[in-house]
């Protein structure tokens, strides 16, 4: 009887990662696509759903506002980037030829890399809704820690040598060129 295992292939991480500024904007943009794409689709389904059946947009205190922000949007879009970094890559990755490699990969590291990413968007989120309700120190530290996270996690994957950003050195991944000869 002959056992069929998968080839898996074990990748390293690399101390100096040469992806061009180009390619890994490249693939931001493309994931940025993606997300624009899915958020369209929500709010068409959310006005179709509040005119149809509920006759009106109903009245949302914040923490259901902060509730409905975070369940239809940034939790459904990490768990999807997770499920697409860690099967192929991202929509982006795939566009740009770029790949996510693990030190350790499972799906849990893969959904943990995800969320901490998705962070940043959840802390603007938190912060536009509080200042819609209410600006207050809050919103502002909120909005502001969002914006700097931002910056921090887009400026370490473009310039450091590794390309790595926070969510990479916590999970042990890197974002790589797409090595044809290991396909």
């Amino acid at each position: 009887m002959r056992i069929l295992r998968k080839k898996v292939l074990k990748m390293k991480l690399k101390t100096d990662n040469p992806i061009p500024v180009k390619t890994r904007l490249k693939e931001l943009f493309g994931d940025w696509l993606f997300i624009s794409g899915y958020l369209i689709a929500l709010f068409l389904l959310a006005m179709g759903f509040y005119n149809l059946v509920l006759k009106g947009i109903p009245a949302f205190t914040e923490a259901q506002s902060q509730l409905l922000a975070f369940s239809t949007s940034v939790l459904p879009l990490t768990i999807i980037f997770a499920w697409l970094d860690y099967r192929k890559g991202s929509v982006g990755k795939r566009w740009a030829g770029l790949q996510l490699v693990y030190k350790h990969r499972s799906f849990a590291h893969s959904l943990l890399r995800s969320a901490i990413k998705f962070f940043p968007w959840q802390l603007g989120h938190m912060g536009a809704i509080r200042s819609a309700y209410q600006a207050d120190t809050l919103s502002i530290f909120l909005s502001t820690s969002a914006g700097i996270l931002f910056l921090i996690f887009l400026m370490m994957g473009l310039l450091r040598k590794d390309k790595r950003h926070p969510a990479d050195l916590l999970t042990g991944t890197q974002v790589q060129l797409k090595n044809l000869k290991q396909l």
